[in-house]
C-alpha cells in the first residue's frame, strides 16, 4: 500500500454509495446525490442496505461458530463500518484470518482501520477486482492457508458482474483451490420488486458509477451449483436464519442470499 491512493470525487463509487446508504461519512456529494437518486424511486433501499448487513452479521457468527471456520476471503467488503467480518469473527474465534478485497481506493485508505486483529489472528487487505481471481487467490494465499477451510464471501458485489456466465465463472474458479468443508456465503439485489428494478435502472443510467445488475433468485443459486445448500436456502436477506427481534417480523426486501458448503 505504498502512495496515496487517487479517488476521483466527480464519479460515484459503489461502496462509498453503499457507505451513505448505511449512515456512513466515508462517501462525498457525488455519491451522495446517487444514493438520493435511489431512495426517490425506491425508498426501501435504506432497509435493504441495513438488513443486508445483518445477514453478514449472522453468517459470519454462524461461520466462525457453528461451522468453526477460521479463515475468511471477504471480496467487496467495501468501507469498515461496524460490525466488520474480522471484528464478527474475531469476536469468537480470535485466532481467525481474514482478508478484505476491495478496488476502491477509499477503501484502500481506510485499510488501516480493516487490519486491525485480535492477538493470535491476521487480516489483510488486497486491491483487487472481483473479475480477476487469479490475483486474488495468489495474493491471498499469502495470509490464508488453502489446505484448511475457508468462508468465500461475495456480499452484494456479483450484480456488478453484469453477464450471468462471467459471474459464474468467477465463483467456480474463487471456489476451486478451496478444500472441501469451505463455504460460499453471498447476496445480491434481485429483480422481484419493480420499483427496485427501476431505481437500479435510472441509477445505471445516469449515476456513472458501475452498473448494476439485479437478479432472480434462481439465476442466484445458480452460484451454489455443485455445493451443499444451507437451510433455509436461496431467500431474501431478512430470513436467512432471522434471530428474534422486539420490532416483529423484518421486511421483505429486494435482496437475497445464501450460505453452501463445499463437499
Amino acid at each position: 500500500m505504498n502512495g496515496k491512493p487517487e479517488i476521483d470525487t466527480s464519479v460515484p463509487h459503489s461502496a462509498r454509495i453503499w457507505n451513505y446508504l448505511l449512515g456512513g461519512k466515508d462517501n462525498y456529494p457525488v455519491d451522495r446525490r446517487a444514493g438520493d437518486q435511489v431512495i426517490q424511486t425506491f425508498p426501501g433501499m435504506a432497509d435493504m442496505t441495513r438488513h443486508s448487513r445483518y445477514m453478514l452479521t449472522r453468517v459470519v457468527r454462524y461461520l466462525a461458530g457453528e461451522a468453526g471456520i477460521r479463515q475468511f476471503l471477504d471480496i467487496g467488503t467495501g468501507l469498515p463500518t461496524m460490525d466488520n467480518t474480522h471484528e464478527v469473527a474475531q469476536r469468537l474465534a480470535p485466532e481467525s484470518r481474514i482478508v478484505y478485497v476491495d478496488n476502491d481506493p477509499l477503501v484502500l485508505l481506510h485499510a488501516k482501520a480493516l487490519l486491525t486483529s485480535a492477538p493470535g489472528g491476521a487480516t489483510a487487505y488486497i486491491e483487487a477486482d472481483v473479475r480477476d481471481p487469479d490475483a486474488i487467490l495468489a495474493e491471498a494465499a499469502e495470509t490464508l492457508d488453502f489446505s484448511r477451510p475457508v468462508g468465500l464471501m461475495l456480499m452484494g458485489i456479483l450484480g456488478l458482474v453484469p453477464d450471468d456466465d462471467e459471474a459464474r465463472s468467477i465463483v467456480k474458479r474463487l471456489m476451486e483451490p478451496l478444500p472441501s468443508g469451505s463455504y460460499l456465503a453471498l447476496y445480491d439485489g434481485t429483480d422481484t420488486v419493480q420499483s427496485y428494478v427501476d431505481a437500479i435502472r435510472h441509477h445505471n443510467a445516469n449515476s456513472g458509477a458501475n452498473p448494476y445488475t439485479p437478479r432472480s433468485h434462481e439465476r442466484i443459486a445458480r452460484y451454489f451449483d455443485g455445493l451443499e445448500l444451507l437451510d433455509p436456502g436461496v431467500v431474501t436477506v431478512t430470513q436467512w436464519r432471522p434471530e428474534p427481534s422486539p420490532w416483529g417480523t423484518p421486511p421483505e426486501v429486494a435482496c437475497a442470499g445464501a450460505v453452501a458448503r463445499k463437499p
